[in-house]
C-alpha cells in the first residue's frame, strides 16, 4: 500500500509540473481521485470476496479434519480388534462331537483335547488347507509309495512275496 501512496504522490507532482493551467490541473486531480476511488473500492470488493472464500475453505478443511479424526479413531479401533495385545482367540469345532469352543492361539501347540468329548484334536496352524486335503485324498486312495517314513507299501509287498513262497 505504501508503494501505491508513493506512486500517487509522484503522479500528482508530475502533473503539477507539466500542467500550467490551474483549472485543468484541478480537473485532472479530481478526475484522477474519482478514478482511484473506484479502483480502491474494486480492490476492497475483491479482497472481501477472497476473504469470504478463504473462510469457506477453512471451514471445509476443519470439517474434513474432523472427519479424518473420526475415521482414524475407527481405524485405531479396528486395529485394536485385529491386533489385540492379549492374544488371539481361535474358534474350534470338534470333528468328533461338533462341540464349538475357543482357545488362545499358540502356534507351539500341536494338539488340544475337546472339553466335551475329551478326544484329542490335531492343530494345524499353517493354514494350508489344500495340502491337507490332498494328503487326505491320498490316504483315502491308499498308499502312494512315495513317503519315506511309513514303509507301508514295502510291508505290503513283502507280505505278498511271503504268500507266494
Amino acid at each position: 500500500m505504501r508503494k501505491l501512496k508513493n506512486e500517487y504522490k509522484s503522479f500528482l507532482d508530475d502533473i503539477e509540473k507539466n500542467i500550467k493551467d490551474s483549472e485543468d490541473l484541478e480537473y485532472i486531480k479530481q478526475r484522477f481521485a474519482s478514478f482511484l476511488d473506484v479502483v480502491i473500492d474494486e480492490m476492497d470488493y475483491i479482497l472481501e470476496f477472497k476473504q469470504e472464500e478463504m473462510q469457506k475453505i477453512e471451514e471445509t478443511q476443519n470439517k474434513l479434519d474432523e472427519r479424518i479424526n473420526q475415521m482414524q479413531q475407527v481405524v485405531d479401533n479396528i486395529e485394536k480388534d485385529i491386533y489385540a495385545e492379549d492374544g488371539f482367540d481361535f474358534e474350534i469345532v470338534c470333528p468328533y462331537c461338533n462341540y464349538e469352543f475357543i482357545i488362545d492361539v499358540d502356534e507351539n501347540k500341536t494338539e488340544i483335547e475337546c472339553p466335551e468329548c475329551q478326544n484329542v484334536i490335531e492343530l494345524d496352524w499353517s493354514g494350508d488347507i489344500e495340502e491337507k486335503q490332498n494328503n487326505q485324498e491320498e490316504q483315502e486312495q491308499g498308499c502312494s509309495g512315495s513317503c519315506s517314513s511309513c514303509h507301508g507299501c514295502e510291508a505290503e509287498d513283502n507280505e505278498d512275496e511271503e504268500d507266494d513262497m
